[in-house]
């Protein structure tokens, strides 16, 4: 019969203290003029880590010098809470046993991974990133990020109110050549918080039809610039990819570089995200399906979603973006608490808020921020439980994946009782 992990793990204990204890007796009876020695602490064994972020490359010269940050993620600042006493003493396995249980995780195609404070506790591929090469997904496979990467939109934002360069109080048009009228009253905190009332153009009829075709940034502005808007500015709460791709376009005109290149200097090089960037279509991904069949995805041209939701990248990378997050490297404390406080409230979310570019609320009595992705071939889901600094990345590689499904159903195995 065997003995539970808890209780085993509390016999050793005891029998270390005691040991301890004879020791101190035995040199203070033979020794008493010589001082009790000096117990030495055991030191857990650590789960495995994922490598170091890798020495950011040479920055090109860029309208905003970059931000100076070290060549390797650094410890969180703040001291984390203490872990839930139920995990306390869990192992890479028992988790693992957990999760090969849920049956979300059955025929699922990606990866899934989970850390805490910076160190990865399960990192593990599904299926194939490439079926009929028979190529599996790991945890440094590139998957399309979907909606993910509204939470990179929004963090360039803040970089630049942090530089000075705009204000999120600030009017759009103050930034857009040839706003429409009706837009003045709408602020860039309007469209980082879907508050705008700018209609989303993905839901617009000739959207199918036209995803296909390349679109510069003017020419998918045009498509909703005339729309009428869908409620006044900061007086309702209606998901708009629409406003992200606004959002796009005064990153562009503020840094004066591409929205891609801004990123990539600003935020991948430096976290040292060698496996992220802006799709265009050459970046060695997994191939997308639309479920667990052999069909691809519908082709996308992905100079269409932009700002919105046109990056890729590793489930590894996403948790250097989690360490940079943690030790606040990229934005000071004060516009990060902006990132993750909720603005507006989601109808019908269970009482979760939009902050900017990231969903916040509570799960399991735990403080949490999050978002999903879905795109051509591709579902996505991140989450960041910030009572402990856990993180749970979902990635996967069909289309019909619920990634709020799954990574819900692996906070509950991370947090389950014993």
């Amino acid at each position: 019969m065997s003995v539970p992990p808890r209780l085993f793990s509390c016999l050793r204990r005891g029998l270390i203290a005691a040991l301890l204890l004879l020791m101190g007796a035995l040199l203070a009876a033979g020794c008493r003029s010589a001082p009790a020695p000096t117990p030495v602490p055991i030191t857990p064994t650590s789960p495995p880590t994922v490598a170091p972020a890798a020495t950011p490359m040479p920055t090109p010269t860029t309208a905003i010098p970059p931000t100076a940050i070290p060549t390797e993620a650094a410890a969180p600042t703040a001291a984390p809470l203490s872990i839930d006493e139920t995990v306390e003493d869990e192992t890479t396995d028992v988790l693992a046993q957990r999760l090969a249980a849920l049956p979300e995780l059955q025929n699922f195609s990606g990866v899934v991974l989970v850390a805490r404070n910076g160190e990865t506790l399960f990192s593990q591929g599904y299926g194939y990133a490439d079926r009929q090469a028979q190529l599996p997904n790991t945890p440094q496979t590139r998957f399309r990020l979907g909606s993910l990467t509204k939470q990179f939109t929004a963090a360039a934002v803040l970089m630049l109110q942090d530089r000075g360069l705009l204000n999120v109080q600030d009017p759009i048009c103050d930034y857009v050549d040839d706003c429409p009228p009706a837009w003045a009253p709408i602020t860039i905190h309007h469209l980082l918080a879907h508050t705008s009332g700018i209609p989303d153009f993905t839901n617009f009829p000739d959207y199918e039809a036209r995803k296909g075709q390349p679109s510069t940034l003017s020419q998918t502005l045009a498509r909703f610039r005339d729309a009428p808007l869908e409620f006044a500015p900061g007086t309702s709460w209606n998901y708009s990819n629409s406003g992200y791709i606004v959002l796009g376009r005064i990153i562009e005109q503020t840094s004066e570089q591409r929205y891609e290149d801004f990123l990539r200097a600003h935020i991948f090089e430096p976290l040292g995200m060698a496996d992220s960037g802006y799709d265009h279509g050459d970046a060695d991904l997994a191939v997308g399906y639309v479920n667990a069949g052999p069909a691809q995805a519908d082709f996308l041209d992905m100079s269409i979603p932009h700002a919105a939701g046109a990056l890729y990248g590793s489930a590894e990378d996403l948790l250097r973006w989690d360490r940079g997050l943690d030790a606040g490297l990229l934005l000071p404390a004060e516009l990060q608490a902006q990132m993750f406080t909720a603005h507006a409230a989601i109808p019908d979310s269970g009482g979760f808020g939009y902050g900017y570019g990231w969903e916040v609320g509570e799960l399991l009595g735990r403080r949490v921020v999050s978002h999903m992705g879905g795109i051509e071939g591709f579902s996505a889901g991140i989450t960041r439980v910030l009572d402990d600094h856990t993180l749970i990345v979902v990635l996967s590689n069909e289309e019909q994946t619920n990634p709020r499904a799954v990574s819900q159903a692996v906070l509950q195995a991370l947090y389950a009782a014993p």
